[in-house]
């Protein structure tokens, strides 16, 4: 706690200033640039991700990065629904990461035997668990990496039965993105809805992971 108490003494004295400006324009309103839905893990910061500014990303983060069916979703719903009819973002981004402690639990449910919400929490992940296990030879990173990648397009998949995402992608005014982090090596994998998997970003423009398209190429869905 010491630690996080001296930072903020250093955000006041040395950040903020910096910031100021900035923060005063936002005082009372927001227009970020897009959406961030992505887990709750502590590993995982979008600003240092992203060099995001104060105000850039509306992120909503959940364990394991997942978007619950419309009519299970909770706070998440009301989120989203604020998000795309209130702030008018047109970019949402799903993004997983390694090493995910709840996609570790989808696979060995036995780790979350003592954690009746993160086993009914879980459930949102089955589709991605069924196709990891599909290769009965695939080694434990491998069905990890492929659980991750999986449960990002499930969780787009889940976005699409929230009406307001729906009717926004359908008019061309939503764009969705599926991308996975890797942790140690900082590499970012973002969804090719041409080819079908996951590429490492190589720093030129994303490729928009349009509703068909990446539908078809989920095996999950």
């Amino acid at each position: 706690m010491n630690k996080l108490l001296e930072g903020l003494g250093e955000f006041r004295k040395d950040v903020f200033p910096r910031y100021e400006f900035r923060f005063r324009e936002l005082a009372t309103r927001q227009d970020p640039e897009a959406m961030l839905i992505t887990c709750a893990d502590s590993r995982i910061d979008p600003a240092l991700i992203m060099q995001s500014d104060p105000g850039d990303v509306f992120v909503c983060r959940t364990a394991g990065n997942i978007v619950p069916p419309y009519e299970e979703g909770g706070g998440v719903v009301a989120t989203i629904e604020y998000a795309i009819e209130v702030l008018r973002i047109r970019d949402i981004i799903v993004c997983g990461h390694s090493d995910c402690g709840a996609m570790n639990a989808a696979l060995h449910p036995e780790k979350a035997e003592r954690l009746p919400a993160v086993r009914r929490w879980l459930r949102h992940v089955e589709c991605a668990r069924r196709v990891a296990l599909e290769d009965a030879d695939a080694n434990t990173a491998d069905r990890v990496s492929t659980i991750t990648e999986e449960n990002v397009l499930v969780q787009l998949n889940h976005l699409l039965t929230y009406p307001c995402v729906a009717a926004a992608e359908k008019r061309g005014g939503l764009n969705l993105y599926g991308w996975v982090y890797d942790i140690p090596t900082g590499e970012l994998k973002m969804f090719d809805p041409a080819e079908g998997t996951f590429a490492a970003f190589d720093g030129t423009l994303p490729v928009l992971a349009r509703r068909r398209a990446w539908k078809q190429a989920n095996r999950a869905a």
